[in-house]
């Protein structure tokens, strides 16, 4: 079975209930840890299913440590044989988003929207600050400032980067997203590659500057209001899919 859920109201309230019955809908999807090639499944089915779906679904998840070659991507920007990498139980996957080459692992939130962006006007540019926005609004709710850099999607704490960004669309409906880094164990990974293609970029966690584990389940839970709000949805809750 696929579609929507049953849930309960969300916790924070920006509009009165009669505005907030005129926004587009969004529900959230929340399957734990994914193999990187599951994940680009499940969107694609996600895609597929989206003409019969009553609102966007955002889906937040894990991957285990694998290493993503976006589009602008360039060989010399990974700093380790792929056989070496599977050694060490990275997986190296080719990505149709947008960006150069990034790192997923355990102790990171990874946000992939599926979001019509008829919505928006079609406008990628506006998405994409849309995104930085969610996540700079989020490491505010933890008494953090996070900050754009000019030229550079993404978000920084300081001079090192705490998110990386990069989108696809099809159809002018949105996939993959955002990549938030959690724990300080996940950053090790950064050292096989070039993070998006920045020479001396340093990467920086959320436990790094709270000094304190931050379990992703809380950081969802405090995500999916926001992007409500910043998206102008409305939650109707979660999504119930066989895949």
């Amino acid at each position: 079975m696929i579609g929507p859920a049953p849930c309960a109201a969300p916790t924070r309230a920006t509009l009165n209930r009669s505005e907030s019955a005129q926004r587009p809908a969004f529900y959230t999807l929340r399957p734990g840890r994914l193999p990187y090639d599951q994940g680009i499944a499940l969107q694609e089915k996600l895609l597929a299913a989206r003409p019969r779906t009553p609102g966007d679904i955002l889906l937040l998840l894990e991957h285990p440590p694998t290493v993503t070659c976006g589009r602008r991507a360039q060989a010399e920007e990974l700093l380790v044989a792929p056989p070496e990498l599977a050694r060490r139980g990275i997986t190296v996957h080719d990505s149709n988003r947008g960006g150069a080459v990034t790192y997923h692992g355990p102790g990171q939130l990874v946000g992939y929207p599926i979001v019509d962006l008829d919505a928006l006007g079609r406008d990628l540019h506006r998405y994409l600050r849309l995104l930085e926005e969610l996540l700079i609004r989020l490491l505010a709710d933890y008494g953090l400032r996070g900050e754009r850099s000019p030229g550079r999607t993404g978000v920084w704490v300081g001079r090192e980067k705490i998110a990386a960004i990069g989108v696809a669309v099809r159809r002018w409906v949105t996939w993959h997203g955002f990549a938030l880094n959690l724990a300080q164990a996940d950053l090790a990974g950064f050292a096989v590659i070039v993070p998006c293609g920045l020479q001396g970029v340093r990467p920086t966690s959320l436990e790094d500057h709270l000094g304190r584990a931050v379990p992703r389940a809380e950081v969802e839970e405090r995500l999916i209001p926001l992007f409500a709000e910043i998206f102008g949805r409305r939650y109707l809750g979660s999504y119930e899919t066989d895949c």
